[in-house]
């Protein structure tokens, strides 16, 4: 996995920086990031699975609505996710296939940290460089 968190671009919020070889380890990578921040994911046990299906035209926009998702699912159905399968591809648009799985928050078990509660446009940034794919997200906490 490859991301750093930066508490140097956001001080009352959460930012990192995630990088891959690939789109679908960069999505996979800012995930665990993002749920690093929350959770302790070595505490998390594949239990529940959710089918997550995205379109959209920019990559950026895909990366910022795979992490919403993420966000919007850990706050109606009170999951936690640790593990990530994540298929891109483009027609046209790019399209997302991905399995998150994890278990329902359980606070006895879980080490919680932070609570996120939104992905924001402030500093977001999807982009390749070479062979790597990289991007830099801030958190609402």
């Amino acid at each position: 996995m490859s991301y750093r968190y930066r508490d140097d671009l956001a001080t009352a919020d959460a930012a990192f920086e995630a990088e891959g070889g690939t789109l679908e380890e960069l999505f996979n990578d800012a995930a665990v990031a993002m749920f690093e921040i929350m959770v302790d994911t070595g505490s998390v046990s594949p239990r529940v699975t959710k089918t997550i299906d995205l379109v959209n035209e920019d990559i950026d926009g895909l990366l910022f609505d795979w992490l919403s998702e993420l966000v919007y699912l850990k706050d109606a159905e009170g999951v936690v996710f640790s593990r990530f399968d994540v298929k891109i591809k483009k027609n046209g648009s790019y399209e997302l296939n991905a399995v998150a799985t994890g278990e329902n928050i359980n606070r006895n078990k879980h080490r919680l940290r932070s609570d996120v509660k939104a992905v924001t446009y402030h500093m977001f940034e999807v982009k390749k460089t070479g062979d790597v794919w990289s991007a830099r997200v801030v958190l609402d906490l």
